[in-house]
């Protein structure tokens, strides 16, 4: 009986005649859904004894990363803009340290959105026991920011740029603010400054792309631009911002790699290949369902700027296809965790069977040399792999300005002492000459307008110890 009333409703629903339509339309789903998710990273990495400074921990993507880092055994310094004793963060911190059996998590309050707050936090690091980083994610930065005017609710343009800037000032804060700690580091150290950025970038590569900030900006426009084109010039700025500091990286002169001799396998590496040993790269994870659809359309009841009901029921309503076509967060951090795992240069020992004859000298170009993959310093990726992007350079307003030279030229600043190469990407040398002093313009009047309150003047504890309220298990 069972079988016959089977029988009866497979050929109702699914008649003999469709069968080959079915089966041709299931497995164009299954490949569009594949496609849809993007590669995934076939690199590996022991992080154990690794210490990672993380941004954006507690969003959709930042809990993602942290579970795949604490799963390697890496010693994890999340931020979050929460008291660490806070519910939302002390039950994070024991279900990750219970579950992945890693005691080496902590969380540090330091909120993004106040620069004072964000001195408070490097000055405690950077006057703690420990001051070792291994690497820096600044995942902050990839979540969508302003929502379609139809569900923008309470949302105004002017409070999603103040949100933007602000996200983006506060990686260039703490990249300067730790950047002595990182300096100082043994030369054989691998270190990297990972920004992670939202996948908009492209829509401002041509003449759209504006250097200085929109609140800084001397040519406001009545109009407002469209919400892909501020978020791809909030992107596209973080990347560039990311290729100058590689260039900066490299150009200082204590700047080394570490050198061949009869008891190291660590080869030297030429100065086309890596000059530093700290390596900045931008990574764009992807259109991801949690992190960029859902504030698209105010759909996080969890926002503290509120939400819509009809961007939320909407949502729900286009599970079906956005479970297709977007990325879900395992499949966004791939990306992310591509740029921590792939080797630098002067950690991958070259062919034997290509190189047996040269390794008393220097490593030559990676990408030819290399007998596998390599992070290429100051790099834009996606997909797991390099972008290449054009952004056109801008003029030079130095170009009609003599050069200094002698005594004048020490005085004029770092990046003419370091004579910068123009390595011609993203915009070359300028262009990322201008966006830094952009971002500099940008802190001054930030701070200005976000003085320290009263409780973050305090002498707060040092970082080691305030690890131990939000880590202490029950």
């Amino acid at each position: 009986m069972v079988l016959k009333i089977a029988s009866a409703a497979y050929s109702t629903f699914f008649p003999t005649q469709y069968v080959v339509h079915i089966v041709i339309g299931i497995v164009t789903v299954l490949v569009l859904r594949a496609f849809s998710q993007g590669r995934r990273t076939n690199r590996e990495r022991d992080l154990h004894a690794r210490k990672i400074l993380i941004t954006g921990g507690f969003t959709p993507i930042g809990l993602t990363i942290l579970q795949s880092l604490a799963q390697r055994g890496a010693h994890i310094i999340a931020l979050s803009p929460h008291p660490i004793d806070s519910p939302e963060v002390t039950i994070i911190i024991s279900l990750l340290r219970t579950t992945l059996n890693n005691e080496q998590i902590y969380a540090e309050q330091c909120d993004l959105a106040s620069p004072s707050s964000i001195r408070s936090f490097c000055t405690r690091f950077l006057t703690g026991a420990d001051q070792r980083i291994d690497a820096i994610i600044f995942a902050h930065e990839y979540q969508h920011v302003g929502s379609a005017a139809a569900f923008s609710g309470k949302q105004t343009p002017a409070d999603n740029m103040s949100k933007r800037e602000a996200g983006s000032l506060a990686t260039f804060l703490i990249t300067t603010l730790l950047l002595p700690a990182l300096l100082v580091a043994p030369v054989e150290r691998d270190i990297r400054v990972i920004t992670v950025v939202n996948p908009f970038y492209a829509a401002a590569a041509g003449t759209s792309f504006t250097i200085p900030f929109t609140s800084r900006s001397k040519s406001l426009s009545a109009k407002q631009n469209a919400i892909f084109l501020e978020e791809g010039i909030r992107s596209l700025r973080t990347s560039i911002f990311t290729r100058h500091l590689q260039r900066i990286l490299d150009a200082l002169p204590s700047a080394q790699v570490p050198k061949t001799d009869e008891s190291n396998t660590i080869p030297m590496v030429s100065a086309r290949s890596q000059k530093s040993n700290i390596v900045a790269v931008s990574v764009s994870p992807g259109i991801s369902r949690t992190d960029t659809i859902a504030p698209l359309l105010n759909a996080d009841w969890t926002s503290p700027s509120g939400f819509s009901y009809s961007g939320i029921v909407l949502y729900i309503l286009l599970q079906p296809v956005l479970q297709i076509l977007t990325k879900s967060p395992i499949a966004s951090v791939q990306t992310v965790l591509h740029a921590l795992f792939l080797p630098t240069p002067f950690k991958v020992l070259p062919s034997a069977s290509k190189r047996s004859e040269k390794l008393k000298g220097p490593l030559d170009d990676a990408s030819t040399d290399m007998p596998e993959e390599v992070l290429k310093p100051g790099a834009l990726y996606a997909e797991c792999a390099i972008v290449r992007l054009k952004v056109p350079a801008p003029a030079d307003p130095q170009a009609s300005e003599p050069k200094p030279k002698g005594k004048a030229k020490s005085e004029t600043g770092l990046e003419e002492v370091l004579e910068i190469p123009d390595d011609g990407e993203l915009g070359g040398e300028v262009m990322g000459r201008l966006v830094w002093e952009a971002y500099e313009d940008a802190l001054k009047a930030w701070e200005l307008a976000n003085p320290a309150k009263e409780e973050e003047k305090t002498t707060a504890p040092d970082v080691d110890q305030a690890h131990n309220p939000a880590g202490t298990s029950t």
